[in-house]
């Protein structure tokens, strides 16, 4: 039990800036370039406003981070077992967040930024599924925000790296969760009639 919970707090450990990254890049992602401009004139895109960083990457998965953190913190030996299905709950809450930062990141890559063009704002790259991402030389279309497909791209793409690797973590935990649940019972059944 001792490897299990120290493993869980070690990927608490490892989720702890994962979150943090995420909330940094989505916060970036509401302001281009540094600029407020385009935050107060309400010219982001729509898929930033789902706050997919901030909320499912960020704050939802400080929710597992903690609790493997703090795994075993009690020493008394029935309460492990219970310990390791509120890790297990903790770990579908992670799995849930990083999801949800995920699709709303592929969703807005999809979607690409909404920026003044030529015809005034607009989603110049809605129609291509993406296409747009294999194509740099067609992305000066945006005139404004400077640069914001890059932006963008680069941002989204560190959030789905992010949520990819919390994803992994939780999923880690997830299974190491449920087998110290199932085992652990049954493990301390066969020491007592051992001892007994």
């Amino acid at each position: 039990m001792c490897c299990s919970v120290g493993f869980a707090r070690s990927l608490g450990l490892a989720l702890l800036p994962l979150a943090l990254c995420c909330i940094l890049a989505n916060l970036l992602l509401l302001f281009p370039m540094g600029e407020i401009t385009y935050i107060q004139q309400d010219r982001l895109a729509s898929y930033i406003w789902y706050f997919g960083g901030i909320g499912g990457g960020g704050l939802l998965m400080l929710i597992p981070a903690v609790a493997f953190i703090t795994l075993g913190k009690c020493s008394c030996c029935w309460n492990q077992s219970l310990m390791m299905c509120g890790s297990v709950l903790a770990a579908i809450i992670g799995l849930l967040g990083s999801g949800y930062c995920f699709v709303i990141s592929g969703l807005a890559l999809v979607q690409g930024p909404h920026c003044f063009t030529s015809h005034g704002w607009s989603y110049p790259f809605a129609d291509q599924r993406g296409r747009y991402l294999l194509q740099p030389e067609i992305w000066p279309r945006c005139l404004q925000p400077l640069n914001i497909v890059e932006w963008n791209v680069t941002l989204l793409f560190v959030l789905l790296g992010l949520a990819l690797l919390e994803f992994v973590i939780c999923l880690l935990q997830l299974g190491n969760g449920l087998v110290n649940a199932i085992c652990r019972p049954c493990c301390y059944k066969q020491e007592y009639s051992l001892n007994a």
